[in-house]
């Protein structure tokens, strides 16, 4: 344990640090809306254990074990020692990989656009992928960290690349249910339906749609089961510089929903042209009872930031 605790010391001097930052405006009692913000950091990292540490995609916390697990876009698993109390009291890199196949060969670039990310209800690790669009249970620790394990049957209609708007609009989101099991969304909806018809698919074949936010190019980049068994997303909109950047966090009831658009109700809505430095916000996971972290994608861009923003729903 010694060992191990001073490499992950040589690994954060070496490479970068953790620290406290500010991206939200002036709050009273930390509260905006219906959200309270608990605490913000800053990964600072250029490589841990060797893999880059960039373009962050989705993040998921194991509970029994304390880890909090990121996927990058461009296929690297990160694991990092967390603990979650009234602010985030311990995190620490410990371990990166490279996804890998079955035989412990990289995946083809192609095929290794990661994107979401989860723990099913046996603690398997689940990763979705954009491009070719997939969802596939991978090696959480030991030396095989990151090898794929199994692929998972998804519907014809998400297989095919042709019912995409685009290749790189596809499985994004990935989340686990207790009831319905694996969960995805798609970045955007797909080709045959409304632009602002967003859709929560399960592989069972179940569906749940939901108005999409008003804001122009508004996407899901994250969903997250809640603790009543509805669902919290993560929606962005950007459309340029000089247009305000918007991250949205809303509920979408899915339980007992019986209405062709599912009711769903805005927790959060972050905007840069009011006060809020933000950033491109795309991964969210449970981390306690109430309380979420969400990650940002930094897009391996000089300019951009990989910031991890943790809050209590209230």
């Amino acid at each position: 344990m010694r060992l191990i605790s001073l490499l992950v010391i040589f690994v954060s001097i070496v490479y970068g640090n953790i620290s406290s930052i500010n991206i939200a405006p002036k709050l009273s009692n930390h509260q905006f809306m219906k959200i309270r913000i608990l605490d913000q950091k800053k990964l600072s990292f250029e490589r841990i254990n060797g893999v880059t540490f960039a373009e962050l995609s989705d993040v998921t916390y194991d509970k029994k074990t304390g880890i909090l697990y990121f996927v990058g876009d461009k296929g690297a698993l990160f694991s990092f020692r967390a603990k979650f109390g009234t602010k985030i009291e311990a995190l620490q890199p410990l371990m990166a990989k490279k996804l890998r196949t079955k035989k412990g060969k990289r995946l083809k670039k192609w095929k290794r656009d990661s994107e979401g990310l989860t723990l099913d209800g046996r603690g398997h690790l689940l990763i979705s992928f954009e491009g070719d669009a997939k969802i596939a249970w991978f090696h959480k620790n030991s030396l095989k960290m990151g090898n794929l394990i199994k692929k998972y049957k998804i519907p014809k209609y998400l297989k095919k690349k042709r019912n995409y708007r685009s290749t790189n609009k596809s499985l994004e989101s990935l989340a686990w249910h207790p009831l319905y099991g694996i969960l995805t969304a798609t970045e955007w909806p797909l080709k045959k339906d409304n632009k602002k018809r967003q859709t929560i698919y399960a592989l069972s074949g179940k569906q749940w749609h939901f108005q999409a936010e008003p804001e122009a190019k508004s996407a899901v980049t994250a969903i997250e089961v809640m603790d009543d068994g509805n669902v919290l997303v993560l929606e962005r909109s950007y459309t340029g510089i000089l247009s305000p950047f918007v991250v949205t966090l809303k509920k979408v009831m899915i339980k007992h929903c019986k209405e062709d658009i599912c009711p769903s109700e805005v927790l959060a809505k972050m905007s840069s042209h009011k006060g809020w430095d933000i950033d491109n916000f795309e991964g969210l996971a449970k981390v306690g009872k109430k309380r979420y972290v969400m990650v940002s994608d930094d897009n391996e861009n000089f300019f951009q930031k990989t910031l991890l923003l943790y809050f209590e729903v209230l």
